[in-house]
């Protein structure tokens, strides 16, 4: 157990030591929730589909949980490259504590990183249904990090180098976020569309904080929300963890 806090505070002060990380890990939300949800907004309220800062804010928050906590998972290649992780894999402590010690740090700081884009959005205007819907909106949270921070680690035991970033980054966490009915509501997609944002866990993550917070256009029942994300969530943990045990140096 020692080892698991260990590799949790690690990551956690790793986040919170450099304050132009979390500035520049800011800037990207910022950037769609002002000029997506004001510019948009006029243009979906004459559609007949409420107030559009409403609808992208929780969408926003899921992406910024999306990327720190999959980036986490991510970052064993700078770990292989500097000589870390070979370290901490010839410590005598079972490779299971070291991937839960990640895998919790990496989602404690998608998580904070996601409190911190909900503050922000509550200054520009976002208001939720009741303010005891934001604790039920930060379980969602947890578990979109755990989610993503387990794929994460799964992917990163298996890559080599930073060459197969950007191809991870085009393919795969991209396409999980645009297609995960952040910017669009879930119940106007259609035919081949339909099943594909269906089979986005995220999908269900962001759905999710949209029940709890009251925000309009939600897809789902909240308790498909949670079943899903719980499921898909344990599977990944469970192929994370098999996955950092073959691993190589």
């Amino acid at each position: 157990m020692s080892a698991i806090y260990i590799l949790w505070l690690r990551e956690l002060k790793r986040y919170t030591r450099s304050r132009a990380q979390i500035i520049a890990s800011l800037g990207q939300p910022m950037l769609y929730l002002l000029v997506l949800g004001f510019g948009l907004g006029p243009v979906f309220k004459r559609a007949g589909n409420g107030d559009y800062f409403q609808f992208i804010a929780p969408g926003v928050i899921g992406m910024s949980v999306l990327f720190s906590s999959i980036f986490s998972g991510l970052g064993l290649l700078w770990d292989r490259q500097f000589g870390f992780l070979k370290e901490t894999l010839v410590a005598p402590v079972p490779r299971i504590q070291i991937m839960i010690g990640r895998t919790l740090g990496g989602a404690t700081v998608a998580c904070i990183q996601g409190m911190l884009v909900l503050v922000i959005c509550l200054i520009a205007g976002f208001r939720p249904a009741h303010l005891s819907a934001i604790p039920l909106a930060l379980g969602f949270m947890v578990l979109i990090a755990l989610l993503f921070a387990a794929l994460g680690m799964a992917i990163g035991s298996g890559l080599q180098d930073m060459q197969g970033f950007q191809l991870i980054m085009n393919f795969l966490v991209l396409p999980i976020y645009f297609l995960s009915g952040a910017m669009f509501p879930l119940g106007d997609t259609k035919n081949v569309l339909k099943y594909i944002t269906r089979a986005d866990p995220l999908s269900y993550g962001i759905d999710g904080m949209r029940n709890v917070l009251g925000a309009s256009n939600a897809a789902f029942d909240p308790r498909l929300d949670l079943t899903v994300l719980v499921c898909v969530g344990a599977v990944l943990l469970v192929f994370g963890a098999w996955r950092f045990s073959k691993i190589e140096i």
